[in-house]
């Protein structure tokens, strides 16, 4: 200060342009300085912990306060940085106002499940594009008092394997029985169930002979004479012998008028074709006129006479019968044979009706379902997709390697031994994941890998290296690998991801052909990979489907909305 005062004093007597023009430039020096003084003093880290003794599995509240300028960009540290302990949830960031400055605070919930003491390293948080660090903080963690006199100990309980939990197929199977059920059953009982036969189909089975005694039964019984229903009882009693001699004599005897009945008889009679005596032709043509009279001239014979009448007829039906010659054996099996072909014709046109029917209801079902489903998607489902099968299938969510990715696939994925050169295992550690292959049509696999060795620091706490793992590159060498395996053609695009818990990668993906093992065939597919890198934690999710895969897109946009990156203590993993 005694030199600055000294220069102010010598500017302050010369008069020269000279040395006001030094004066100038000095007190620019000076207000610069104090401007970058207070630049920096502005920007300042401090963290604040709520206890340093906790119990195994309490949380800790780890805060960091940042007074920052109001255009500074602060970042915050985010994932696994406070290892050994482990960050179990980071809460949002508060912002308070003072004077000039804004002060950002975070809070971090810390725990640890064993017993012991431990370091909290420092923390980096950037602020505008400087990097400041915490201070690192020990933390002890304690055992629980158990006090077995109230509480006994117990060993610790074997794995007990559980049965998968069955799907709805089972419902879906009994939907389609009892549908195929309901169809059969309707089948046969409107088309092949052997029905009970009406009285008028009984007695349309009888013999010519039979049904017309039956009929004059009946007749006798009906009272027509009785109700004085004369019209009534000579029209059924002309049929009934006009339709027996229409079966045994003459096939027109029912259309035919009473001349020309009688004379078509007389004919047959002389021509010896029917044995009848001229008596009975007498008597029915008799009877035949005195019933046109009661039908069109409104006669109105005695009851006696009618009485008699019916018997007459009765007598010639018999006299028919007597004298109509018995069938040959000849005429008797053509006759079976007849009546087998009428049954095999019955039976033919059952089986055809039963086919379209059951035809009709498959192909209106199938329009039916392809109309709302797509007939693609119901095509699958009657043959059998292995992607749809997937899709619909019961899904696992579950969480691999350490830390975890937590992630929902269509099966548990299996760990899979890595390929490790002999020289990179000092170094790094580690663990595959995987359900199938990139030749098989639906792959995924999940790949953490971990160095050995931590980061190096420079005397004042600053990393002295660039980051671990350059995503860029570790992308570019995921690809040469796929190139190693066979597939051809690759197109690469990237992309900024974000997982649904705010965890951000890169999106590296496209498309590429893999040629089947064994052929020349290629099958045109797509991939999507994903890394994640944390430190000296790098985590990889592949995912490789086939291009033509109608379900594939569904099944990719599900798994990756359900990838997350949380704080988590690892579950067993799985096998």
């Amino acid at each position: 200060m005694k030199s600055l005062k000294y220069i102010i004093t010598i500017l302050t007597k010369k008069k020269d342009a000279t040395v006001f023009r030094l004066r100038s430039s000095v007190f620019g020096l000076c207000s610069m300085f104090f401007f970058w003084g207070s630049f920096f003093s502005a920007a300042q880290v401090s963290t604040e912990i709520d206890t340093t003794k906790i119990r195994v599995g309490e949380q800790i509240n780890y805060k960091i306060n940042v007074e920052a300028d109001s255009l500074d960009l602060v970042v915050f540290p985010e994932g696994q940085t406070f290892m050994p302990l482990e960050n179990v949830e980071a809460l949002k960031i508060d912002t308070t106002k003072r004077q000039a400055t804004f002060i950002l605070s975070r809070i971090y919930k810390l725990t640890q499940f064993d017993s012991g003491a431990y370091t909290i390293p420092r923390q980096k948080v950037i602020i505008g594009e400087k990097p400041f660090f915490t201070d690192s903080l020990k933390v002890e963690v304690n055992t629980i008092v158990v006090d077995t006199t109230k509480q006994k100990l117990y060993d610790i309980k074997p794995i007990i394997e559980v049965e998968e939990s069955g799907s709805d197929w089972w419902k879906w199977l009994l939907i389609a029985v009892l549908a195929i059920g309901l169809v059969a059953f309707l089948l046969y009982w409107f088309i092949w169930r052997t029905k009970p036969l009406s009285e008028e189909e009984e007695i349309a089975l009888l013999p010519p002979y039979d049904r017309a005694k039956l009929a004059l039964k009946k007749l006798d019984e009906s009272q027509l004479l009785m109700r004085a229903e004369v019209k009534e009882y000579y029209s059924e009693l002309t049929f009934i012998i006009r339709k027996y001699l229409d079966e045994k004599v003459y096939d027109r005897a029912l259309e035919s008028t009473t001349s020309e009945l009688i004379e078509r008889l007389n004919l047959l009679k002389e021509g010896n074709q029917i044995p009848l005596s001229k008596e009975t032709i007498l008597h029915i043509e008799s009877i035949l006129r005195r019933a046109d009279l009661v039908k069109f001239a409104k006669s109105a014979p005695d009851t006696a006479l009618a009485e008699m009448d019916k018997s007459t007829i009765d007598k010639a039906i018999d006299h028919v019968k007597v004298s109509l010659p018995e069938p040959s054996e000849e005429e008797k099996l053509l006759d079976q044979k007849y009546k087998e072909a009428q049954e095999r014709r019955k039976k033919r046109r059952k089986i055809w009706i039963t086919v379209g029917i059951s035809l009709f209801l498959i192909i209106a079902t199938f329009v039916g379902f392809g109309i709302k489903y797509g007939f693609g998607y119901v095509k699958d489902t009657i043959i059998g997709h292995e992607s749809k099968e997937l899709l619909e299938g019961e899904w696992v969510k579950s969480a691999y390697g350490f830390p975890p990715v937590w992630i929902e696939t269509p099966k548990v994925l299996k760990r899979v031994e890595p390929q490790v050169p002999e020289e990179a295992k000092a170094q790094v550690n580690m663990t595959t994941f995987a359900y199938g292959t990139m030749l098989d049509a639906f792959s995924v696999v999940i790949n953490t890998t971990t160095l050995k060795t931590p980061k190096q620091q420079s005397p004042q706490g600053e990393n002295t290296d660039k980051p671990t793992f350059d995503l860029v590159q570790v992308s570019e060498q995921t690809i040469k690998g796929f190139e190693a395996k066979g597939a051809t053609d690759i197109t690469v695009k990237r992309d900024k991801f974000i997982t649904p818990n705010n965890a951000e990668g890169l999106k590296t993906f496209g498309t590429l052909n893999l040629k089947m093992p064994g052929t020349e065939h290629l099958i045109d597919a797509e991939y999507i990979l994903l890394c994640f890198s944390n430190d000296n934690v790098l985590q990889q999710i592949v995912i490789t489907w086939s291009k033509d895969d109608a379900y594939a897109d569904e099944m990719i946009e599900r798994i990756t909305n359900s990838i997350e990156l949380k704080s988590e203590e690892p579950e067993e993993e799985k096998e």
